[in-house]
């Protein structure tokens, strides 16, 4: 009788909404757990404690989660109605257990995280439970994953032959910790399971072959999302560049302008429309294009003007620009870093195979960069200005000689390429700090960009920008980002020895000297 009431004392305490919630889906016509493995929890070893549990695991119904969550809240009560006290090797179990019950949670995000964790340490003992969650799932995903923790599992089992079938079973995983166990599987003490053995190997080399794969995919993105940011960044050099024949190597700062133009638009919408919050990174995309196209103004009416044809002065005289851009940056917005925080629908990633999640923000970069090098396209070939700029391009006196306004050009086409880098600015400040000196480590990257692809070669900025972001990320991989930066730049002036014109050439380019 007291033990009776002792589990019925423990079960009152299940709050009505989770019993109602367990009614709706069918899950009331359990049975209750046993009286005897209730009453076991409360035992004074702690071995007993972990039976207890492991039995209450093993059922794999409601009825046990919720007592099992009790014990670990500390709200469980022995028969005296005193608090059933555990240790850390009970709560460790305890841990484990209720990770397992999980599986049979309403709600698919618990049910997701359970199985994720359960799959890095899965034993034979829960191959029982693992099939009846897995019989009952209805979601495609989690099943897929219970599918394969089922087989880990199994994969432990005493019969050799069952070992086998999950061995077969795991060649379609793409999960490393699945490759580790079948590395261990295929190398067992045991020499008369050459079968298992043999199984085991065979899908451990499906399953390398399948991670190669995902790391091969990850690398070739993060190229693409580091080449997008130097094509944004060397979209506007390359126009100026090939343009007037300025070295600007205040470019970077005009980058650190969009950037600190997205800062100021976060900070306006968080204090005067903070419903709207996540939706500043929309409007900070013209601000910081404009912002940016006014200071590139400024910069060449002011001084740029007067060192045209003198690409000596105008190095030196744009870098004592990018200081004074600096330092203004540093009076204005604090030497500090400031924070861009990601809105919420560029937050998280986009998995696409267990050891691969593709970050939702640089996607969205890669799109950007793309959308800017489309209407960058439609502005230079398909309209009069674009047409202007390549005739200024190819042959400055000549196009004087016919009508074309240079001087108008060249400022018009210094605030399009000042303005890029604004856009490039933004797309930065979602991927890394913002502060006045972000910009002086994309300046020399966006240069090798101009010069590889070939001087005012919108094409030769796009496959040199990707090209050398995948090719660095891939020597990153096995040789550091330092050696990567030494690779490329020699690989660059190699090249440039062989093809000073560049990946693609503008044929009958006058150069002034």
């Amino acid at each position: 009788m007291k033990a009776g009431r002792a589990v019925f004392q423990t079960l009152a305490m299940i709050p009505r909404f989770f019993l109602l919630l367990m009614l709706l889906l069918g899950f009331a016509a359990h049975a209750a757990p046993d009286p005897a493995v209730v009453r076991q929890l409360a035992a004074e070893e702690s071995d007993d404690k972990i039976a207890a549990i492991h039995k209450l695991a093993l059922t794999a119904e409601p009825e046990a989660l919720a007592v099992l969550q009790q014990l670990a809240d500390g709200t469980l009560k022995d028969a005296k109605g005193e608090d059933i006290t555990i240790n850390n090797r009970v709560r460790r179990e305890l841990e484990g257990a209720l990770a397992v019950l999980k599986l049979i949670d309403p709600d698919a995000t618990v049910r997701f995280k359970a199985v994720k964790e359960i799959a890095s340490n899965v034993d034979a003992a829960m191959a029982p439970m693992l099939a009846r969650a897995r019989d009952r799932e209805t979601d495609a995903n989690i099943r897929a994953l219970l599918v394969e923790a089922h087989a880990l599992a199994t994969l432990k089992d005493a019969d050799p032959q069952i070992r086998i079938a999950a061995a077969k079973s795991l060649a379609t995983s793409a999960d490393p910790n699945t490759k580790a166990v079948l590395k261990a599987q295929s190398e067992p003490a045991n020499e008369a399971e050459t079968e298992v053995r043999r199984a085991a190997f065979q899908s451990y080399l499906a399953v390398e072959d399948r991670l190669t794969l995902a790391e091969t995919i990850g690398r070739i993105f993060s190229g693409l999302s580091l080449g997008s940011i130097l094509l944004l960044a060397a979209l506007g050099l390359a126009i100026t560049y090939g343009v007037m024949g300025v070295i600007n190597m205040a470019h970077g700062e005009l980058l650190m302008i969009g950037a600190y133009a997205t800062y100021a638009m976060q900070g306006l919408f968080r204090s005067q429309f903070p419903a709207h919050e996540d939706w500043y990174l929309l409007a900070a995309v013209p601000v910081a294009f404009f912002a940016a196209a006014v200071v590139g103004i400024l910069l060449e009416r002011t001084v740029i003007r007067w060192l045209y044809g003198r690409a000596l002065e105008t190095l030196l005289a744009t870098w004592g620009l990018s200081l004074m851009l600096i330092q203004a940056a540093r009076v204005i917005f604090g030497a500090q870093n400031v924070e861009v925080a990601n809105p919420s629908w560029m937050s998280g990633g986009l998995e696409i195979l267990p050891s691969i999640v593709l970050p939702l923000n640089r996607i969205v970069i890669v799109g950007f960069a793309l959308f800017v090098l489309a209407l960058v396209w439609v502005l230079m070939n398909r309209t009069r200005l674009g047409m202007f700029v390549r005739a200024v391009t190819q042959n400055r006196a000549m196009a004087g000689c016919v009508g074309v306004p240079t001087g108008r050009i060249d400022t018009v086409a210094f605030a399009l390429g000042a303005g890029i880098a604004g856009l490039g600015g933004v797309a930065l400040s979602q991927i890394a700090n913002v502060g006045p000196d972000m910009g002086q480590g994309y300046i020399v990257d966006s240069f090798m960009v101009v010069v590889l692809g070939g001087v005012g070669q919108l094409a030769g900025a796009v496959w040199a920008a990707l090209g050398l972001g995948i090719v660095t990320k891939f020597i990153e991989s096995w040789a550091g980002a330092v050696i990567a930066k030494i690779v490329v730049l020699v690989f660059i002036i190699m090249f440039i020895q062989k093809r000073p014109q560049g990946l693609f050439a503008l044929k009958g380019r006058f150069v002034e000297s």
